[in-house]
């Protein structure tokens, strides 16, 4: 990838035909990134079939891309408040879900446009907050949230069988 692909990216909604592209991008990114990091987590099949599910989850949620020379190489969800799907713990928040880039434009600055464009969203919802997990662990990514804004909020933790996912929130002004 050459310099210069945050300027040449384009954020759009999500569309019908973009849906494979999407779920594979998540499996590829997910178990790429986590694979050198957390060797010992592992993604079951029925894991990769929620990710790929994205034309059920744009029926509650708004999806984005990011497309770069015709090719889909970034994605990010957001669930508004009390649609089925998402974890946010507080009231009146929308809830950011799966925002991946592919393995190829890892560290290029992809994610913040991703992130613009949901962050864009959450404040014409009126929203108070922007609430989202980040597997316990991966430093890394809750940098990048935090540089953002995002402040730690155990209150939201999700604990399950195979995963801890750690809470963050960016308060909103409205």
């Amino acid at each position: 990838m050459s310099p210069g692909a945050k300027e040449r990216v384009r954020v759009r909604d999500a569309r019908p035909e973009d849906d494979a592209a999407i779920g594979e991008l998540l499996i590829e990114a997910y178990t790429t990134q986590y694979a050198k990091k957390m060797p010992e987590v592992v993604y079951t099949e029925e894991r990769k079939r929620d990710l790929r599910a994205v034309a059920r989850k744009r029926e509650v949620a708004s999806v984005w891309v990011a497309e770069l020379d015709g090719q889909v190489v970034g994605t990010v969800s957001l669930f508004p408040p009390g649609a089925p799907g998402s974890e946010a713990w507080m009231q009146d928040a929308a809830d950011l879900r799966h925002l991946a880039t592919a393995p190829s434009v890892h560290g290029q600055g992809l994610g913040a446009p991703l992130l613009d464009a949901a962050e864009e969203q959450a404040r014409a919802w009126g929203v108070k907050a922007v609430c989202l997990h980040v597997r316990a662990g991966v430093m890394g990514v809750a940098r990048m949230y935090m540089a953002r804004g995002y402040v730690r909020a155990p209150e939201g933790d999700l604990r399950y069988p195979t995963v801890s996912l750690e809470a963050y929130v960016l308060p909103l002004s409205g």
